[in-house]
C-alpha cells in the first residue's frame, strides 16, 4: 500500500484554543503552518507567540478576513500589509526568526479580477510558496494552483460548520474524510496521494466538540497518513 502524505495547515489563529492545538501537534511530532488573522493577533498575541516558540510557522491570512473579490486592489494590499506588520512584531516578541512568509486568502477567494495583480504582488514582495510539486491531482494544475503563490488546500475538514442549529455534525466530517468522489477537492484516503490539509482554530467549535482537532487528526494517523514538515519555494 502506497503511503498518504500531508502537510497540515490551520486557519484563523490565534484563538484561545491555539496553545492546546499546538501542544497536541507537538506531542505527535507535527509541524503545521498556522495562518493568522491580523485583527485576532491584536486580541491574542500571547497565543501566537506560544505557537511560534513551539516550532509552528505562522503565515498571513489578511487583517480582517474579507472576501478579496469584494475589495479594490488597494484595499486588498492594505489587508495584507496590516497583517504583515503585526506578524513581524509577533515574531520579534517571540524571539523567533521569520524564515518563511506564506499567505492564504480567506475562503480561498483569490481576488476575482484582481487575481493576477495580487499574485504579482505576493511574488514581488517576497512571499513564499508552499512546496506543492508532490500533489498528484490533475485539477491542481488545471486550475493553475501550481503557479499561484498563495497557499490553497486539497482537503478541508469543514469542521467550522459545526455550530448550533447547523445540523452539521462530526459525522459529516467523517463522511467528508471517507468520500472517495468529493464534489470539490481531493479524496483524502486515495492511495499514494499527497495533501495540503485545512483545519481551523475556532473556539466556537471547541465549545461544541471538545478536542475536535485531536479527534480528526488522530483518525488520520490511525489510517497511516504521514504528516510531513512544510517546505517552501521562494517566490521572489
Amino acid at each position: 500500500m502506497k503511503v498518504i502524505t500531508a502537510v497540515l495547515t490551520i486557519d484563523d489563529i490565534p484563538s484561545r484554543n491555539t496553545p492546546s492545538i499546538v501542544d497536541y501537534l507537538q506531542s505527535k511530532g507535527i509541524e503545521a503552518i498556522m495562518f493568522a488573522i491580523g485583527d485576532k493577533l491584536t486580541q491574542h498575541p500571547d497565543e501566537a507567540i506560544y505557537a511560534l516558540r513551539k516550532g509552528m510557522i505562522i503565515g498571513n491570512h489578511s487583517y480582517s478576513h474579507p472576501s478579496f473579490s469584494k475589495l479594490t486592489f488597494e484595499e486588498s494590499i492594505n489587508e495584507i500589509v496590516k497583517s504583515e506588520e503585526l506578524l513581524t512584531k509577533v515574531y520579534k516578541m517571540a524571539g523567533v526568526t521569520r524564515t518563511f512568509r506564506p499567505f492564504r486568502f480567506p475562503y480561498g477567494d483569490k481576488g476575482g479580477s484582481n487575481k493576477a495583480a495580487l499574485q504579482n504582488y505576493l511574488k514581488d514582495n517576497g512571499f513564499d510558496k508552499v512546496k506543492d510539486t508532490q500533489i498528484p491531482f490533475s485539477w491542481w494544475k488545471e486550475n493553475h494552483l501550481d503557479q499561484d503563490i498563495d497557499t490553497f488546500w486539497t482537503f478541508d475538514f469543514a469542521e467550522y460548520n459545526i455550530r448550533p442549529h447547523s445540523q452539521f455534525t462530526k459525522e459529516d466530517v467523517w463522511d467528508r474524510m471517507n468520500d472517495l468522489k468529493p464534489k470539490s477537492g481531493a479524496a483524502l484516503f486515495q492511495e499514494g496521494s499527497s495533501h495540503l490539509i485545512l483545519l481551523h482554530a475556532h473556539d466556537e467549535t471547541e465549545e461544541l466538540l471538545p478536542d475536535y482537532y485531536r479527534l480528526f487528526i488522530d483518525y488520520l494517523l490511525e489510517r497511516n497518513v504521514v504528516f510531513k514538515k512544510p517546505e517552501f519555494i521562494s517566490a521572489g
